[in-house]
C-alpha cells in the first residue's frame, strides 16, 4: 500500500514533455507509480490542478536563516522543496571566533539582511565548513537545503586581514584555500562561489574578499573541485566585464577542471545589448565542450520602495531627513504637515542635482504598486512620470502620496536590471537559450529592497498564463526550467522529475487561481528585523520526501527537509 496518492491531476513531470492526466503514488519518500496507482493511506484529490515536481532554487542566501527558521520562507510559500545557499562569495564558514561580527557585516552589506537579526539569530556552533554543515544537518526544515562554500569567509580565514583587504594571495595562501574548499566539498558542499562586482560591499564599504584577485588564485581553488569530482563554480560579476577579461579566465577554469562555471547574467542600462554577446560566447564555449552557463532571473530585478525599506526616493530630500528617525505613526503626521509637504513637493534641494538625478529624472522608470498583482512588465505609459504628465501633479507629490498611503506601507516599483527595453523581452530570449539556467531569486536576501523569493510562482503566472506584452513560454518548459534542469545542474539527480524511483518532492497547484498576496514589510526576523515578504496563493499541496508540508497555502507543521550533502544519485 502506498503512503500517499495524488489523483486526478494534470501531471507536468519536469522533463519538458507534454502534460498528461495521471495519478502519482508515493511510498517511503519515493515516487513508486505514475499512471494507475495502488491504494494508499492518504489521498490528495488534484482534480482541476496541475502536479509538478517541487521547485529547486539554486540561488538563495539562507546561510544565516537556517539557524533560526525551520520553514525557510519565502521559498517554502512558493512550491520550492530544495534550495542552494552560499552564493555570491558570502557565507558564514569557515569562521574564526573573532571574525563573527565581520562576517555579519559582510552579509549585511552585500545581501541587505539586518545585522541585528544575524547577531541575535546565529548560534555559531561551528568554525570549519564541515562543522557548519553538521550544525545545519542537526536541524529539520520544511524543505531541503544545499550549500556552497563561499570565497569571502575562506579567504579571511586563511589570510586574516590581508584576505579581507583583497591583498594578493601567496602560493601557500592559495594552496590552503584550496584545501579548505576540498574539505568542504568532501563534507557535502555543492560547489564554490565568489563575487567580482564592486556593487558587493560590506556594511563598512569593503569589497567582498575575492573581488580583485587574479586568476591563479581562482584556478587553484577550482582544482580542488576537479580533485573531488563535483561542484559548480558560481560567481557574481561586474556585468560589463564578462565578455572580455572575465570570459578569459572563466573559459580557462572550466577547460582545466571540467567543472561547470555559472555566472549571473543581467541586462544593464549602461550596456543594454551586452547580454547578446554573452549568449554567443556561451554557444561557442559549449561547441568546444567547455561547460559555462549563465544564471538568469525570471523578471526585472528591481526595488520595492517603501518607507520601511532600505532605500526610497524621499531619503534624498532634506525635508524628509528631518523626520526619518521618527516612529512610523509620528513620521506620517510630520509628513502630512502642510509646510513640510510643500517643501517636499515643490522645493528642489540644493544638493548638486542629486535629487533631480535619482528621483525626478528617473520617474519614467518608477511605477505605483496597487495591491497584490504587481505588474513586473509595466508600460512606460503607466509610469509615475506619465501619471504626472497626464494629471498635472508633480512627480514628488505622487511619490509622497504613494509612500505615505496604507499607513506608510505604500510601495513603488523601480527595476534596475533587465528592463532597458521597457519590457521583458531580454528575459524571454535568455530563458530560451540552451545554456542558461533559472536562478537569481535571491530568496532570503535583500530584505529591505527586493521581494523576488516568489520567483517560482511568478514564472508560472506571468510567463505561462498572464503575459500580455509579448510571447509566453510553454508551461512544460517553465516547470522543467525550475525542477529537473536546476536539480541536475547541481548533481541532484534524485529529484525534479515525476517518475518512479525519484524522490517524492511534489506540488499540487491550483494553476488557474495561482497568485500572490499583497507584499508587505514584516518584522519577523530575530531582534524584530524587517524583511519584504509576499506569500504565494494556490498551492493545494507541497510534498517533501513524501510528507505533506503545505495544505492550501498553510504549513501542516511537518518538517521533513534536511541538509543535502553533495551530489545525489
Amino acid at each position: 500500500m502506498n503512503d500517499l496518492n495524488i489523483v486526478n491531476g494534470l501531471v507536468v513531470d519536469g522533463s519538458g514533455s507534454s502534460a498528461r492526466h495521471a495519478d502519482v503514488g508515493v511510498r517511503d519518500g519515493r515516487i513508486v507509480e505514475v499512471g494507475r496507482v495502488s491504494s494508499a493511506t492518504q489521498v490528495i484529490d488534484a482534480d482541476g490542478a496541475i502536479v509538478t515536481p517541487g521547485f529547486v532554487d539554486v540561488h538563495t542566501h539562507y546561510d544565516a536563516q537556517v539557524s533560526w527558521d525551520p520553514w525557510l520562507t519565502p521559498s517554502s510559500w512558493h512550491g520550492v522543496t530544495t534550495v542552494v545557499m552560499g552564493n555570491c562569495g558570502v557565507g558564514f564558514a569557515p569562521a574564526h571566533p573573532d571574525r563573527h561580527d565581520w562576517l555579519i557585516e559582510l552579509m549585511e552589506g552585500v545581501e541587505d539582511i539586518p545585522g541585528s537579526a544575524m547577531t541575535d539569530g546565529i548560534d555559531w556552533q561551528w568554525e570549519s565548513f564541515p562543522e557548519y554543515l553538521e550544525a545545519v544537518d542537526s536541524r529539520s526544515y520544511a524543505i531541503d537545503v544545499g550549500a556552497l562554500v563561499a570565497h569571502g569567509p575562506v579567504r579571511a580565514y586563511v589570510m586574516g586581514q590581508r584576505g579581507a583587504d583583497n591583498e594578493p594571495a601567496t602560493a601557500d595562501d592559495a594552496r590552503r584555500m584550496a584545501d579548505i574548499v576540498e574539505e568542504a566539498l568532501r563534507a557535502g558542499a555543492l560547489g564554490f562561489s565568489t563575487s567580482r562586482t564592486p556593487l558587493h560591499r560590506s556594511r563598512s564599504g569593503e569589497l567582498v574578499p575575492g573581488t580583485m584577485v587574479d586568476a591563479e588564485e581562482l584556478y587553484a581553488i577550482a582544482e580542488a573541485m576537479a580533485r573531488v569530482g563535483h561542484g559548480n563554480f558560481q560567481f557574481s560579476p561586474e556585468h560589463v566585464r564578462v565578455p572580455d577579461e572575465e570570459w578569459i579566465w572563466m573559459r580557462e577554469l572550466a577547460r582545466r577542471t571540467g567543472r561547470p562555471v555559472s555566472v549571473n547574467l543581467s541586462q544593464t542600462d549602461q550596456s543594454p545589448d551586452l547580454w547578446r554577446r554573452v549568449l554567443e560566447l556561451l554557444t561557442e564555449a559549449h561547441a568546444d565542450g567547455i561547460p559555462i552557463y549563465t544564471q538568469v532571473a525570471g523578471r526585472s530585478i528591481g526595488i520595492l520602495y517603501c518607507l520601511h525599506g532600505s532605500v526610497h526616493p524621499l531619503l534624498f530630500h532634506p525635508a524628509y531627513a528631518e523626520v526619518s528617525h521618527l516612529p512610523m505613526p509620528e513620521r506620517l503626521v510630520a509628513l502630512a504637515d502642510p509646510d513640510r509637504r510643500h517643501r517636499i513637493v515643490n522645493d528642489i534641494p540644493d544638493d548638486g542635482g542629486l535629487f533631480r538625478k535619482v528621483v525626478l529624472d528617473k520617474a519614467d522608470g518608477m511605477w505605483v504598486v496597487d495591491g497584490a498583482d504587481i505588474d513586473y512588465e509595466p508600460s512606460r505609459d503607466d509610469s509615475i512620470a506619465a501619471l504626472s504628465r497626464r494629471s498635472g501633479r508633480p512627480v514628488a507629490e505622487i511619490v509622497l502620496d504613494q509612500l505615505t498611503s496604507n499607513e506608510g506601507n505604500g510601495m513603488i516599483y523601480a527595476p534596475f536590471f533587465n528592463y532597458s527595453y521597457g519590457d521583458l523581452s531580454m528575459i524571454h530570449d535568455a530563458h530560451l537559450h540552451p545554456h542558461t539556467r533559472m536562478g537569481l531569486s535571491d530568496a532570503g536576501a535583500h530584505c529591505g529592497a527586493i521581494c523576488d523569493g516568489g520567483m517560482p510562482t511568478f514564472m508560472l503566472t506571468h510567463w505561462t498564463r498572464d503575459r500580455r506584452r509579448g510571447p509566453r513560454l510553454p508551461l512544460e518548459f517553465v516547470v522543467h526550467r525550475q525542477t529537473r534542469q536546476t536539480a541536475e545542474f547541481y548533481g541532484l539527480h534524485d529529484r525534479g522529475l515525476v517518475a518512479p524511483g525519484m524522490r517524492a518532492d511534489l506540488n499540487v497547484i491550483d494553476y488557474d487561481n495561482l497568485g500572490f498576496d499583497v507584499p508587505r514589510m514584516a518584522f519577523d526576523l530575530p531582534a524584530d528585523g524587517r524583511r519584504l515578504v509576499q506569500r504565494g496563493l494556490g498551492y493545494v499541496a507541497t510534498v517533501v520526501n513524501g510528507v505533506r508540508t503545505v495544505d492550501h497555502d498553510e504549513f501542516t507543521g511537518e518538517r521533513p527537509g534536511r541538509l543535502v550533502r553533495g551530489p545525489q544519485r
